[in-house]
């Protein structure tokens, strides 16, 4: 199975509180805070290209900030570069050991090599430091199905995510994946419905549902790599790299 995902571009899921302050209330903060917030905001306006520029000086000048290494992975993916948002992931798990954003971005950047042994310990071990947390159930789902393999633990991580946040469109629509893997066609119907009962404008949970319900053929495109770990509701939220096919 290939990294399961239709056409455009999860989570997704509420982002957790970000952890770059607003640069107003910074106005005496170290320099690489500042450049890091400055790089976020320019991050979260759909800027990545931008966002890189400003952070990589920043970073070169001060290579010990776990907060900039983590924004500058999850920058890479956004710009296709998977390789480089490993490697800055890698860099912030380094500083950051017990922090499990790096853990599960450099899960999902590993899935994309397809080196999926490795994906998945990653994002077992982001759930290990914050079992809590949906968004690192909902990465070993994905985990696990973009390898194909352990499809149970898949469906019963989707299920987890949903028990710890069951508003989240997001984690019925892994767990519909999950399901229709297992050949569940029914319950991930089912799945499928609750998740666009609650993000009615999702293209690509309709297509999923479509696809069960025989209205719709898969197509099969060149993906595209847009990136972002944490997405944001609303129309202008980019669907997540897991809903894309």
């Amino acid at each position: 199975m290939t990294d399961l995902a239709p056409t455009a571009f999860p989570p997704p899921a509420v982002a957790p509180a970000t952890p770059y302050p607003d640069v107003a209330e910074r106005a005496f903060a170290d320099p690489t805070d500042m450049a890091v917030a400055r790089a976020a905001a320019l991050f979260e306006n759909m800027q990545p290209a931008e966002a890189a520029g400003m952070l990589e000086p920043a970073l070169a000048g001060n290579p010990q900030s776990p907060a900039g290494w983590i924004l500058m992975a999850r920058i890479r993916l956004a710009l296709d570069q998977v390789e480089p948002a490993l490697a800055a992931a890698h860099r912030a798990i380094e500083l950051a050991p017990e922090d499990p954003r790096p853990l599960a971005i450099a899960s999902r950047a590993l899935t994309l090599q397809g080196k999926h042994d490795e994906a998945m310990s990653m994002a077992y071990r982001a759930v290990i430091v914050e079992p809590k947390n949906p968004l690192w159930h909902d990465r070993v789902a994905w985990a696990l199905l973009a390898a194909d393999r352990q499809l149970a633990d898949a469906e019963q991580a989707a299920r987890t995510a949903i028990g710890l946040d069951p508003n989240e469109a997001h984690y019925y629509f892994t767990h519909g994946v999950a399901l229709a893997a297992l050949g569940h066609v029914d319950q991930a119907r089912q799945a499928l419905t609750t998740s666009l009962r609650l993000e009615p404008n999702n293209p690509v949970a309709r297509q999923r549902l479509d696809i069960l319900n025989g209205d719709a053929v898969p197509v099969v495109e060149k993906k595209k790599r847009g990136w972002k770990l944490f997405g944001r509701k609303g129309n202008e939220a980019p669907i997540r790299p897991e809903e894309r096919t």
